[in-house]
């Protein structure tokens, strides 16, 4: 459950998840994909850090060579649902009925605006920008200010927030980029450096070191595998930097674990080997493609361990096998122990969970399981994590996007989502599985667990279906068939007064 525990002079926000402070700033409600066909991420240095024994005098070149590619990001949201005292709305409307249309009611009031303000990296010169999806998400208007002073006016490209990355561009060249570094060499004690805009006091430096490395269960995200750091992250810090002692990012700032929503020495950034992949999918498909098991795992007790004849508690024990998924194909089965996931070892089911995630769907995995005390090797072919098909994949006015009912996401109707929505079985069609609650379909009454049947009079099989069937409409106005609550109903979706 989200709490604000604090509010600064500039709308600073520590939300605090399962015991964790997000460090916020605003929010931005549309996706703009750029036309770019290809993408390829930003280098990765894969260079181990050194780490021979012996102090540093002074971090000042390495800050140099990093502070100019850290930005601030300023935000501004405008308030909606707000509530006034005095007359007004329908009580103007009251009084022109004793009065007439003579009465001039209350003069009309512009909406309040929040600001918003956080950090970003700057990871290619043309001005791609890293930051955390709670900086930017709501936002109606993102600014980024450089080092140098200048100021621009950004899109945001995509955003995650089973992950909280978040990719925004401002049209710039020969930026100061922050290079990357393999995340995965990160080791517990490496020094590390926290360089972001905490209480919008201007850029600061803060040092530390790795304290932990795949921290998760924290901040109730999705998908999490946090580098925990000491060095001091504060409100403002979200989005900013962690680098390595030779100014190569290793992580994006995003929480605190704290009590009292300023720094106690326990941080957690996003390693960048995370953000790069969610950044090449936002950028290259407008949303994050993960891969699919079908599988309900678990971790492996000390008590399980000797159950399943383990030597230790490493591995995914799997519970439940869904049907017809890719783990039921491949032949996994319930009971079995997973060891290891495309050429790499499993240490728990959160583990597996970020493995499975990362693979690309359509690709034949190799996989290790311990099955009635033998190891056997199987082969799994992932696929796209159901729900995760977006009827629109833009949804901002601006862009090139001819899709209809921006903002929702469907799948198609397995046994699963059967389960999941208490669906019965003669209903046929693709559910719904989330909408913008700032969208037009929103507005429209659509919500998540609504099968639709129809779409302008055209039956829907699948969600690929579905998508075709909003792709290049004539216009912006979409007759739903829609089954709910055991009947169905038809829906009006009027996008044409969006934005």
């Amino acid at each position: 459950m989200k709490r604000v525990l604090q509010h600064l002079s500039h709308r600073f926000t520590a939300i605090a998840l399962g015991g964790a402070v997000v460090l916020a700033g605003s929010a931005v409600a549309f996706t703009q994909k750029p036309k770019a066909a290809q993408f390829n991420g930003p280098p990765m240095d894969e260079t181990p850090i050194a780490r021979d024994v012996g102090g540093h005098n002074s971090f000042a070149p390495v800050v140099k060579k990093v502070a100019p590619g850290v930005v601030k990001i300023f935000t501004t949201t405008k308030v909606h649902n707000m509530s006034f005292n005095g007359p007004g709305g329908d009580m103007d409307e009251l009084m022109r009925r004793f009065f007439g249309d003579s009465f001039q009611g209350r003069a009309p009031q512009a909406a309040p605006r929040q600001q918003g303000i956080g950090s970003g990296v700057v990871v290619t010169k043309d001005g791609y920008i890293l930051t955390n999806n709670h900086v930017v998400d709501g936002a109606d208007e993102v600014k980024v200010a450089l080092q140098d002073g200048r100021e621009f006016t950004a899109k945001v490209i995509g955003r995650d927030p089973k992950s909280d990355v978040a990719v925004i561009k401002i049209d710039a060249t020969d930026l100061p980029a922050v290079p990357m570094a393999d995340s995965d060499k990160v080791e517990v004690g490496d020094i590390v450096l926290a360089v972001g805009n905490p209480f919008g006091i201007g850029q600061t430096v803060t040092t530390g070191i790795v304290s932990a490395t795949g921290r998760g269960g924290n901040l109730g995200l999705d998908y999490e595998d946090f580098i925990q750091t000491d060095a001091a992250i504060n409100p403002g810090n979200s989005g900013g930097a962690l680098v390595d002692a030779e100014g190569r990012l290793i992580g994006i700032n995003t929480a605190i674990l704290s009590r009292s929503g300023g720094n106690q020495g326990i941080g957690f950034a996003i390693p960048s080997d995370l953000a790069r992949d969610v950044m090449g999918s936002l950028i290259k498909d407008g949303r994050v493609t993960r891969g699919y098991l079908g599988v309900m795992i678990q971790n492996v007790t000390p008590d399980l361990a000797k159950e399943f004849k383990l030597k230790d508690n490493q591995g995914a024990l799997v519970g439940d096998v869904t049907p017809n998924s890719p783990a039921e194909q491949a032949g996994l089965k319930s009971g079995d122990v997973i060891l290891n996931f495309n050429g790499k070892p499993v240490m728990d089911s959160r583990h597996l969970k970020l493995e499975v995630a990362r693979a690309h769907p359509g690709e034949a995995i190799p996989v290790k399981v311990l099955r009635d005390g033998t190891v056997k090797s199987l082969e799994v072919t992932v696929k796209e994590v159901p729900g995760t098909e977006l009827l629109a994949k833009n949804d901002s006015p601006k862009g090139e996007d001819t899709g209809t009912l921006n903002g929702v996401g469907v799948a198609d109707i397995d046994s699963g989502a059967r389960q999941q929505f208490q669906l019965p079985g003669h209903v046929k069609g693709v559910v719904v599985t989330q909408v913008d609650p700032n969208s037009a379909s929103a507005e429209a009454g659509l919500r998540p667990g609504d099968v639709i049947q129809e779409i302008n009079r055209k039956s829907v099989k699948d969600a690929e279906e579905a998508v075709k069937l909003t792709e290049k409409a004539t216009d912006k106005t979409t007759l739903l068939r829609v089954w709910r609550d055991g009947s169905s109903r038809y829906v009006v979706v009027d996008e044409s007064k969006a934005g």
